[in-house]
C-alpha cells in the first residue's frame, strides 16, 4: 500500500512537472510574439515618412543599429518562436529566464550583421559616393540584387541553412552547451544559420527600401512561410519567382512595383527628415 502511494505521489509530481514545463514553453511564445509586436510598432512609429525607395540613407550609426536590432526582432521573433520553446523543452526549464537568453543570443547575431551593414555601407559611401542614387546606378544594383537574391533561394547553401533553421533539433543537440552562457551561445549558432537562411532577403529589403514599412512585412512574411509551412520547396520556389518577377519589374517598368516609393517620383519625404 505505501509502496503504491508512494508511486502515484511521484506520478502526479511528474505531471505537475510536464505541465509546469508546458506553460512556461507557452509563457515563453506569448512573450516572444508581444515582443514582436512591440517592435513592429515603434519599427513603424520610427519609420514613419522616412521611406526614399531603394538603398534609402541610413541615417546615424547609433540610431540605425537601435532601429535595425528592434526591426529583427520584430520580423524573426515570431519565426524563431518554435525553435525557442524547443530549446525551453530540451532543458525542461520552469523559467523562461534561459530560453530569454537563447533568444537574446540570437538577436546578438542580428546586431553584428546590421553593424557590418552600417559599416560597409559607410565605407561604401565614402569610397563611390552616390553610386546607389536612383538616377545613376542604384536602380541597376537594386534590380539585380533581387535577382540574386532570387538565384540564391535555390543554391545548396540556402538549402541547408533552411533545413536548420526548420529542424533546429540536431542543430541544438550538435551544439549544446549548460547553463545561461551556453543558452547565449547556443542563441548565436542559430542566428549564424538563420543570417545565413536569411541574408538574400535581408539584402531584397535594403533594395526596396529599408524604411519601408510594406517591404518590412512583406519580408517578414516570406521568412515566415519559408520556416513554419511544411510546404518547404513550394515556399522557396514561390519566394524565389517572387524576387525575380520584383527584380525584372525594376529593371523594366519600376512604376509597375506596388509600394515601392521611386527617389525623385515624388512619394518620399525630403531627406532632411531622415535624421533621427
Amino acid at each position: 500500500m505505501l509502496a503504491s502511494s508512494g508511486e502515484e505521489f511521484e506520478s502526479r509530481e511528474g505531471l505537475a512537472s510536464v505541465f509546469a514545463a508546458a506553460r512556461t514553453r507557452l509563457g515563453l511564445i506569448a512573450v516572444l510574439f508581444a515582443l514582436a509586436a512591440i517592435g513592429w510598432w515603434w519599427s513603424v512609429e520610427q519609420m514613419r515618412g522616412m521611406d526614399n525607395g531603394p538603398w534609402t540613407h541610413l541615417g546615424a550609426g547609433g540610431w540605425f543599429l537601435g532601429v535595425w536590432v528592434v526591426m529583427m526582432a520584430a520580423m524573426m521573433f515570431p519565426s524563431v518562436s518554435p525553435t525557442v520553446a524547443l530549446y525551453s523543452r530540451m532543458t525542461n526549464a520552469e523559467s523562461i529566464a534561459r530560453p530569454l537568453l537563447f533568444a537574446l543570443g540570437y538577436l546578438v547575431i542580428w546586431a553584428a550583421a546590421g553593424a557590418m551593414v552600417f559599416a560597409v555601407a559607410f565605407a561604401g559611401g565614402r569610397i563611390v559616393g552616390d553610386v546607389l542614387a536612383w538616377g545613376r546606378g542604384g536602380r541597376w544594383v537594386a534590380a539585380t540584387t533581387l535577382i540574386v537574391a532570387a538565384i540564391y533561394e535555390l543554391t545548396p547553401l540556402k538549402d541547408v541553412c533552411l533545413g536548420k533553421c526548420r529542424s533546429p533539433l540536431g542543430l541544438l543537440l550538435g551544439s549544446w552547451r549548460e547553463g545561461p552562457a551556453g543558452a547565449l551561445r547556443m542563441g548565436v549558432r542559430n542566428g549564424a544559420w538563420c543570417v545565413g537562411c536569411c541574408w538574400a532577403l535581408m539584402a531584397s529589403f535594403f533594395a526596396l527600401g529599408i524604411m519601408s514599412a510594406v517591404w518590412m512585412a512583406i519580408v517578414a512574411g516570406l521568412i515566415a512561410i519559408e520556416k513554419t509551412l511544411p510546404w518547404r520547396r513550394v515556399a522557396t520556389y514561390g519566394t524565389a519567382g517572387i524576387l525575380l518577377a520584383l527584380g525584372v519589374l525594376l529593371f523594366a517598368v519600376p512604376d509597375a512595383v506596388p509600394g515601392l516609393t521611386i527617389p525623385g517620383g515624388g512619394m518620399m519625404s525630403p531627406m532632411n527628415q531622415m535624421s533621427p
